[in-house]
């Protein structure tokens, strides 16, 4: 466990994971009283990338459970392996065949069965999903469910349950306690609302895109590589391309492949050809590129001015996000 804020961000900084003041209280406050930890945001701005720094920080295991429309218990918590009930099946068959030998009717046979069955629906043959894997880990584990958004209400009802008791109740071999609580983290990119009863289980933490100091550290700690000077440009680029009105907004992590690119490159200043050939590293949607390559001239003006601005303590442009991301 973390034993203060600023042991959360000292560790998570040695995770290569940036964090403010406000983020690293809420994370070991959540660690702390053994509460889930929703994180909201746009996409791309650290949140899943925070679960990965966590695990990394207090050197356990992170277990992953990736929602989507029309997960179901099954998928997320346990399964039965049919295959190899079957397969124990065919290999006892003689056994089968001696057990039922001496049994006169059907009625009889199937109940003499019916005294066995629980062995093929044991923890042998039971195939543990995340939730399942998580709680009956020995050792405490980051338990990261990342788009819970995009699940159906129903699941996010059973969801709830389990995070309220951290058991889960499987017919046929009962209850099953966690033999650790892990740290639970939950992400979603808002794409529909949570229910109140899920916030109000969780603690909260809303992260948006960095501002631009914040951002330019997070590009010198992942990719230290990349010279000073185009790393300004990368970040001023980026901030200037998301005051498009564009489907998807460049997060974080675009800003990290862009300035590895343009590295592997040998790029040393953004100019219009530089950005024109290596705009599939920001922009992911063709719409989008479309109307970022016809405003490349306006946005490397903006960019040039968010600069002077930036360095000659101008009007700022790193005002309104209070505690950025950091790292995804």
């Amino acid at each position: 466990m973390f034993e203060s804020a600023v042991d959360v961000r000292q560790r998570l900084r040695e995770a290569r994971y940036l964090c403010s003041d406000e983020m690293a209280t809420v994370v070991f406050l959540a660690d702390q009283m053994g509460k889930p930890l929703l994180v909201e945001g746009p996409a791309g701005v650290g949140k899943t990338e925070l679960s990965k720094a966590l695990a990394e920080a207090l050197d356990t295991k992170l277990i992953r459970l990736q929602c989507y429309e029309g997960l179901d218990e099954a998928k997320a918590l346990y399964e039965w392996e049919y295959a190899k009930q079957m397969l124990y099946v065919q290999v006892l068959r003689d056994r089968f065949s001696q057990m039922l030998a001496d049994t006169g009717t059907l009625d009889e046979a199937f109940d003499r069965v019916a005294q066995e069955e629980d062995l093929f629906f044991s923890e042998r043959f039971l195939l543990p999903r995340p939730l399942l894997r998580a709680i009956t880990s020995d050792k405490r584990v980051v338990l990261l469910i990342d788009e819970v958004d995009k699940t159906d209400p129903e699941f996010e009802a059973f969801l709830l349950e389990v995070l309220s008791d951290f058991q889960v109740s499987i017919p046929e071999v009962g209850t099953i306690a966690a033999r650790t609580q892990p740290l639970v983290v939950l992400t979603s990119n808002q794409a529909r609302d949570l229910s109140d009863a899920l916030r109000r289980r969780c603690l909260h933490l809303f992260i948006d895109f960095p501002t631009l100091d914040r951002e330019l550290d997070v590009v010198r700690v992942r990719v230290p590589e990349v010279a000073e000077d185009l790393a300004e440009q990368v970040v001023a680029f980026v901030h200037e391309a998301r005051r498009m009105a564009l489907r998807k907004q460049p997060g974080v992590s675009e800003t990290l492949d862009w300035a590895r690119a343009l590295a592997l490159l040998n790029v040393n200043s953004l100019g219009e050809a530089e950005v024109a050939r290596t705009l599939g590293a920001i922009i992911k949607n063709e719409g989008d590129a479309d109307r970022t390559r016809q405003s490349i001239p306006r946005l490397l003006r903006g960019m040039d001015r968010r600069l002077d601005e930036w360095k000659g303590n101008g009007p700022s442009f790193n005002s309104g996000q209070s505690h950025g991301p950091s790292l995804n």
